[in-house]
């Protein structure tokens, strides 16, 4: 146990027995008995290895970057272990591996699901389904500031706005995140409530919403969102988990108008009108548009679900939303909008500096007055280049498992990026309980891979490659 600090993740199984216990409080009112015992056993395991985790002693040091890392991951490997426990004892008939897939699917957030028909699933195991959804996203950004060490220094100055990194402060600023995630889950759920959508179909998706997710309750969105109004509503929800959690708190309350204190959210914001103005340009003379539009801000949010047929001509603009993600310190994944923005601009500043030497380029964002150097660049290139490495990896290990070439790829992304598989992408039709265990296995590997950041599995791999 040297190289874990287990007690960080004691936090997230005490939170799972809470959820384990309100399963179980739900299903006696509402008197669903199927599963019920199920959540005996996720709240009794879970409890336990909290109580364990949490007396557990540390050493006092500070941990390495490389213990964090494997204590991160050895939440996403555990955590799904005790969450998979109701799938399995449940009456459906899942092996462990299927179990244990969705599990690790839902604590992602990358919304891939073994059950062909939702609506033969009782109503307690979908709320558990999103449950974990919830739970992984919060623990997603938890990691972030476990692993603060990983990102780019203006990316850590920009979060010390918010949150202080004072140990004695730790434990204020997790109750403050927890208090502020909390509170947009609720006020999505009470949204949704007001604009018609029923109440158990609104607490799912507020779960999912936030935690950039794709569980749902039913087996298609259109049979929640019976008119474009909804469909509307619901899209704009979906930005939540696409921007800083402190930049929609600062919209809603009005907290702070420094600018700068939001300089990444601010191009965010940039970026989606400009995405969505092309959009309403050469679709809005579509009666789709309503339903393309959703599609994208469900692709740049990495939610990934959908309301629209299957049109082959958006598939690939979809796909590249997907890869350039949201914010920094939201939900979403991606390779992050403003790497992405500072790598082209940093890149067209060299090929610049070629034809003409004399001049110089400042590597500054605009409207910020922050900028970028060369360490974040390089660590931009090589987020990057694990990026392509790893989705050349995975298309090829899909493509040896008898999936279709244009499968493969898409589904690789979509792993990687933890984005769910649906019609926007040409995939919605896809059989996960079907292929092969070994496929299984390395779609789990790799959603949890790219839930972590990338460059995790560079350090991870130099510490055991290389002695220096």
């Amino acid at each position: 146990m040297s190289f874990f600090r287990v007690k960080y993740l004691s936090f997230f199984f005490i939170l799972i027995s809470i959820f384990s216990f309100l399963n179980i409080i739900y299903s006696y009112y509402f008197n669903l008995y199927l599963n019920l015992n199920t959540y005996y056993f996720s709240l009794i395991i879970s409890l336990l290895i909290g109580i364990i985790f949490y007396k557990t002693k540390t050493d006092q040091k500070k941990p390495s970057i490389f213990e964090k890392i494997l204590t991160v991951l050895l939440g996403y490997v555990l955590m799904p272990l005790v969450l998979s426990i109701p799938f399995y004892l449940s009456i459906y008939n899942l092996t462990f591996l299927n179990a244990f897939f969705e599990a690790v699917s839902g604590f992602t957030s990358t919304g891939f699901t073994i059950f062909e028909n939702i609506k033969h699933i009782d109503q307690g195991l979908i709320l558990w389904r999103s449950s974990i959804q919830w739970i992984g996203g919060l623990y997603f950004l938890y990691s972030i500031i476990f692993l603060i060490d990983i990102y780019d220094e203006s990316l850590k100055k920009s979060l010390t706005n918010f949150l202080s990194f004072n140990t004695s402060e730790i434990l204020k600023q997790s109750i403050k995140i927890l208090l502020l995630y909390s509170g947009l889950t609720l006020s999505i759920f009470i949204i949704l409530n007001i604009f018609g959508v029923r109440s158990f179909n609104s607490l799912n998706l507020a779960m999912t919403i936030i935690s950039s997710g794709g569980f749902l309750p039913v087996n298609n969105l259109s049979l929640i969102l019976v008119n474009d109004f909804q469909v509307i509503i619901f899209s704009l929800l979906m930005l939540i988990s696409f921007f800083s959690i402190f930049f929609t708190y600062n919209l809603i309350f009005l907290r702070n108008k420094n600018i700068n204190f939001f300089y990444e959210d601010i191009h965010l914001l940039l970026y989606f009108i400009i995405v969505a103005s092309i959009f309403f340009v050469f679709f809005s003379y579509d009666t789709n548009f309503i339903y393309n539009f959703l599609s994208l801000v469900s692709s740049i949010s990495n939610i990934g679900i959908s309301l629209q047929v299957d049109q082959t001509n958006l598939n690939f603009i979809y796909i590249l939303l997907v890869i350039i993600g949201g914010s920094f310190f939201s939900t979403s994944s991606g390779l992050r909008f403003l790497k992405i923005y500072s790598l082209t601009k940093y890149s067209i500043n060299q090929i610049l500096s070629f034809s003409k030497p004399k001049n110089i380029f400042m590597n500054k964002l605009a409207f910020s007055k922050i900028n970028f150097d060369t360490k974040d660049i390089n660590k931009y290139f090589l987020t990057i280049l694990i990026f392509v490495i790893s989705l050349f990896s995975l298309t090829i290990l899909l493509s040896l498992s008898n999936i279709q070439f244009e499968y493969s790829f898409k589904l690789a992304v979509l792993t990687l990026m933890n984005t769910v598989n649906s019609s926007a992408y040409g995939v919605s039709d896809f059989n996960f309980q079907n292929i092969h265990f070994l496929t299984k296995y390395f779609l789990i590997f790799f959603m949890i891979i790219g839930r972590v950041e990338l460059l995790s599995l560079l350090l991870i791999a130099k510490k055991f490659l290389f002695k220096n």
